[in-house]
């Protein structure tokens, strides 16, 4: 059964693990400092036993990109997965800021609500600067910390500079092309036979919702978590560093400097994987998280 939230194209996905991620896929009310109004959050919760797991996903993504990663976590740990504010499936109300800040507030809120446990917290992408931005902010909701070829080091995303009125929809209207997000899946992968029209829709479902324009400009133009760079030697809690050894879209260099920036830190390479290890090799990825768990 698909919620009623979800967009009706939701029933073409033909790949198991994506229709049991769909089909697992809720939505709750979250009240935030944010605003009077609850936020309708989407997540997925999975599992149980174990230190629970949190996995949050990339720029312009939602929990989809964990429909293969969540469901191994899962054997072994309570597992959740949230759509950052202004992404994925969570509401995108009007009024409400789309930034790094607001995005933290929200994931605090929906921690405190629902989890009220430290996690190990996983982060892919912009995920892990949002991840390393909450450990931050609250050390005591995060034991371990897990990065999956990371932003941080990375400025904020390139399409930011151009988006200003009429620009900001030109360019959104840009990024919602079906051939330039093909285009981008083909750099994301190592393997190119994984850019298959499953992927493809996985990654585009949430083009769907409401204000997903409206949002991805206002978080664009806050400017991103290009302010983290000298934030990420604080990091004082265990941190294991999962990269692909063929990203096309951050590269490699920043593994190492994870890796030299934080004291506990651990750097595992992926062999033959590109950006999303969690996506192409998610075997391999579930097996270092768990291992590093304890």
């Amino acid at each position: 059964m698909i919620a009623s939230f979800l967009p009706p194209e939701s029933a073409q996905l033909t790949e198991a693990t994506s229709i049991a991620l769909i089909r697992s896929l809720e939505r709750t009310d979250i009240s935030t400092p944010l605003g009077a109004s609850p936020i309708p959050t989407a997540y997925v919760r999975q599992g149980s036993g174990g230190t629970p797991v949190l996995l949050l996903h990339g720029f312009d993504s939602s929990v989809l990109e964990f429909r293969r990663l969540l469901p191994l976590l899962a054997a072994k740990h309570e597992t959740w997965s949230v759509d950052l504010l202004g992404f994925g499936f969570t509401d995108r109300p009007v009024g409400i800021p789309f930034s790094p800040a607001a995005i933290k507030t929200h994931l605090y809120s929906f921690w405190k609500t629902l989890i009220a446990r430290p996690v190990i917290l996983v982060g892919a992408s912009m995920g892990g600067a949002a991840a390393i931005d909450f450990a931050l902010t609250y050390p005591d909701a995060v034991q371990k910390l897990v990065l999956i070829d990371s932003a941080g080091f990375a400025s904020g995303p390139a399409i930011a500079r151009f988006l200003f009125p009429p620009l900001g929809e030109l360019a959104t209207s840009f990024l919602r092309s079906p051939r330039v997000r093909r285009n981008v899946s083909f750099q994301a992968y190592y393997d190119s036979s994984f850019v298959s029209p499953d992927a493809l829709l996985c990654g585009a479902l949430h083009l769907r919702c409401p204000n997903w324009q409206q949002a991805l400009i206002a978080f664009t133009k806050s400017g991103g978590y290009n302010f983290l760079t000298d934030k990420i030697a604080a990091i004082n809690q265990p941190t294991l560093i999962l990269w692909g050894d063929a990203d096309k879209i951050l590269g490699t260099q920043d593994a190492a400097k994870f890796q030299q920036a934080i004291a506990h830190s651990k750097l595992v390479w992926i062999n033959h994987c590109g950006h999303v290890p969690h996506l192409e090799q998610p075997d391999v990825t579930a097996e270092q998280i768990l291992a590093f768990s304890g």
